[in-house]
């Protein structure tokens, strides 16, 4: 089983995918997010600064970390998220702007980079959207049912949020794959998702649980600036 658990930001997925994959022993896929990226990819800058080339590579630079990752565990894996996220949130900032955190800043959609932006993201999703249709046997999506967290990287608009949300779930339903809308607490969700496709487990759920928060505490929340910051220099 190749499952994909999709959904824009804060709602919940790697905590979703950390859980199901000790509950099950389903291996999930270590792939470097956009903030670990960051230092190498654009030194110096938070996501809210980066040009509209830049975003394209930080776009690329996540799809090859998740098909990479992908291809190392076969045919049975769990994906905390899929390329969709990279297109979708590149997608979305041509409605929003390059800063979709700050709706009070001048539109920028005009700019005559973001032009070929559009065209280069375009050209990305159609690159994206194959690729997931042959990595994913089925794809959770987790309803937009939380308050989002202020961790001053990923953008602060519900709007912007909410149209990345629609954006996902009808892409994956114009790819065909089968999807499951999975909404409550993180244990509801884990035990839906194990019953929906018939997924073994290997431990009780309390103790799932306990190792996904374990694993949680240890993720590395800083900011992009400070890990290089962290370093002493910027990583060139």
């Amino acid at each position: 089983m190749r499952l994909s658990i999709s959904g824009t930001y804060s709602v919940g997925k790697t905590s979703t995918t950390m859980c199901l994959a000790h509950y099950t022993g389903i291996p999930r896929t270590l792939a470097k997010a956009i903030r670990e990226i960051m230092p190498d990819a654009v030194p110096g800058k938070k996501l809210a600064e980066v040009t509209p080339a830049e975003f394209l590579q930080l776009m690329m630079r996540r799809h090859c970390g998740r098909a990479v990752a992908e291809a190392e565990l076969g045919q049975h894996y769990l994906s905390d998220g899929s390329s969709l996220q990279e297109w979708a949130y590149g997608h979305a900032r041509l409605r929003f702007g390059m800063n979709p955190t700050d709706p009070d800043l001048p539109n920028e959609t005009d700019r005559p980079e973001m032009g070929f932006f559009a065209e280069v993201v375009e050209q990305y999703g159609h690159a994206f959207r194959q690729h997931v249709r042959a990595n994913y046997d089925a794809m959770v999506h987790l309803e937009n049912e939380r308050p989002i967290t202020n961790d001053n990287h990923r953008p602060m608009n519900e709007e912007f949020r909410r149209y990345c949300d629609s954006l996902l779930r009808t892409t994956v339903e114009e790819l065909g794959i089968p999807l499951r809308v999975i909404s409550g607490s993180l244990r509801d969700r884990v035990e839906t998702i194990v019953q929906t496709f018939d997924l073994p487990t290997v431990m009780g759920l309390d103790e799932a649980v306990a190792l996904m928060e374990a694993d949680y505490a240890r993720i590395d929340m800083r900011l992009e600036t400070e890990r290089q910051a962290s370093h002493g220099q910027y990583v060139v």
